[in-house]
């Protein structure tokens, strides 16, 4: 009688997916990876990182890089997404997103949506994103493996890292009104939520929401604020956000 070998790589599960989630939307910049069009080896690149409402990465690259040369010869491509801390850099989270990368058409209403997105998340990138060479790139999500540190390795399908398509629309049209709210009437109630969930109650600017919970941001310190549960409607955010304070 053989013994079976227990597959070292777990399903994914809520704690996998909410890990992932932070991971990804607390991250500026990440690790990109294309086919070379000349070699067709790998190649790696550093790039801006941003996220569209419903989770799908959100990249800035000029067209004169070899790297965006890569992504129109051939979409497929990885991002490495997670920051080394103290002692040993592979005991501390990360995860690879494998992508194909799509250009966003310019001008029209998704262009104009990343692009507050992305300038949201990175305000320096306002120097060039103008530029006639640059364009934004929407890499939609394939899959995902997550290494959360030793032992804990889990593979995550498209569906754990998207939002549901209906309530990412909801939340991307009320999007500015949303953050108007939270960074003014509503800054009292956010910092009562973010001390709750045990972030410094140092006043915080939110930089973005989405069905899952809220960006933010302090200098160049980034943040998330998950909502207790994936939520359908944007008028449940204030009730979230109250039951969270109350803790």
């Amino acid at each position: 009688m053989t013994d079976q070998k227990r597959d070292p790589v777990r399903p994914a599960d809520d704690e996998s997916r909410q890990l992932v989630d932070r991971l990804v939307r607390t991250a500026r910049h990440a690790a990109l990876a294309v086919l070379d069009p000349e070699t067709g080896g790998p190649a790696v690149s550093r790039v801006g990182l941003a996220t569209a409402v419903d989770g799908t990465p959100l990249v800035l690259v000029s067209t004169l890089a070899a790297h965006t040369r890569g992504l129109l010869a051939d979409g497929r491509c990885s991002l490495l997404v997670g920051e080394p801390g103290k002692g040993d850099p592979l005991a501390h989270p990360r995860v690879t997103l494998a992508c194909r990368a799509r250009r966003i058409r310019s001008p029209g209403e998704e262009e104009e949506s990343a692009r507050r997105r992305y300038l949201a998340a990175n305000p320096k990138a306002t120097l060039y994103a103008g530029f006639a060479d640059f364009s934004f790139f929407a890499l939609d999500l394939q899959s995902a493996s997550l290494n959360g540190g030793f032992g804990r390795a889990y593979r995550l399908a498209r569906d754990d890292l998207l939002c549901p398509p209906e309530a990412a629309r909801a939340f991307a049209g009320a999007q500015q009104e949303l953050l108007d709210w939270l960074n003014g009437r509503g800054a009292t109630l956010l910092r009562a939520a973010a001390m709750a969930a045990g972030l410094e109650t140092s006043s915080w600017t939110v930089t973005g929401i989405d069905p899952r919970g809220l960006d933010l941001a302090r200098g160049s310190r980034t943040e998330r604020l998950a909502f207790p549960e994936s939520m359908h409607a944007t008028d449940a955010v204030e009730k979230a956000l109250r039951s969270m304070a109350n803790g």
